[in-house]
């Protein structure tokens, strides 16, 4: 499984610009930011992203969107699941894990839904 990706500076910068309405400044600590929070979430072509204001905005938004909607995607599954397995249908249990592998991108939360259906492989 992979290490958990350290996205607490780029969520603080997420919310500074888009919700604080803070300009996006792209010094290098920041385009480094970018770039990796970019690779972590599976974008490509950040480096393309980041040579226009509009195309590093793109990219932070983006990125954000990807970090909160996988979140939300197996936080949801994972519940259910649970639930499922509490009531003994470990099929459908297994099932949640198989619908949140075939629409996540972000190489993190697929590790964690992959474990997590791999945990059920002994289960009836």
């Amino acid at each position: 499984m992979a290490d958990r990706p350290d996205w607490d500076p780029f969520r603080a910068l997420s919310h500074q610009v888009l919700r604080a309405g803070a300009p996006l400044v792209l010094t290098e600590d920041v385009r480094a930011l970018l770039l990796r929070t970019a690779k972590e979430v599976a974008i490509r072509d950040a480096q393309a992203a980041l040579a226009t204001e509009s195309g590093a905005m793109e990219l932070l938004r983006e990125s954000a969107r990807r970090i909160t909607d996988g979140s939300n995607r197996l936080t949801d599954a994972l519940h259910v699941m649970w639930r499922l397995q509490r009531e003994g249908d470990f099929d459908s249990a297994r099932q949640q894990m198989r619908d949140v592998l075939a629409v996540e991108v972000v190489p993190y939360y697929r590790d964690l839904a992959q474990g997590q259906l791999d945990d059920m492989m002994d289960d009836p």
